[in-house]
């Protein structure tokens, strides 16, 4: 069974991205992952000067006690190297707005996806977006192998709510961006 899915990108003013993933059939498991509900967000990493930026969508609270966060990474991310060398990342949430940035930070390896882009460092030294929704600052606590991602558990050090007004961005939101639907298998 194959679904239309929708995309924000034809409705946000973008520039130069790849049309390709607009209204593209998804696989009906495709589509029954995608009501996992959860938010986009922009990882930043860094090692002295050396930093990186990589959207994500797998990211979630997993302790209260010490607070602490979950990020999988596909260990052949471009950013992998630096999280595991610098032992730190920040999580920029996303806010409804910021489609054009989350697609821009999904690009696969490139120069430089910082610069024009206006971001500072904190206490990590990990980037963070000054126009994000908020930011987590996270050391790395552990990690484990998942399947073809490996799973960060980063104890949360700092973060701040920067702009409260507009909802975040929703991973369904993003149609298919990071080309995620060709991975889905056709049955259980």
């Amino acid at each position: 069974m194959a679904i239309r899915r929708r995309n924000l990108l034809d409705r946000l003013p973008h520039q130069g991205y790849d049309q390709a993933y607009v209204e593209k059939p998804m696989s009906a498991i495709a589509h029954l992952f995608r009501q996992l509900t959860h938010g986009v967000y922009v990882v930043g990493v860094a090692r002295g000067s050396e930093c990186n930026a990589f959207t994500a969508a797998w990211v979630m609270q997993a302790s209260f006690d010490p607070l602490l966060l979950a990020l999988a990474i596909n260990p052949r991310n471009s950013s992998y190297p630096l999280l595991i060398a610098s032992g730190a990342f920040t999580v920029n949430v996303l806010h409804q707005d910021q489609m054009t940035l989350a697609a821009h930070f999904a690009q696969p390896r490139c120069e430089n996806k910082l610069a024009g882009i206006d971001w500072s460092q904190k206490r990590t030294g990990a980037p963070v977006l000054a126009e994000c929704l908020a930011y987590f600052e996270c050391v790395v606590a552990s990690r484990c192998a998942a399947g073809d991602h490996e799973i960060i558990l980063g104890r949360v050090l700092d973060g701040s709510l920067l702009n409260e007004a507009i909802p975040p961005l929703e991973y369904r939101d993003t149609g298919d961006l990071d080309g995620s639907s060709r991975l889905f298998p056709e049955t259980f």
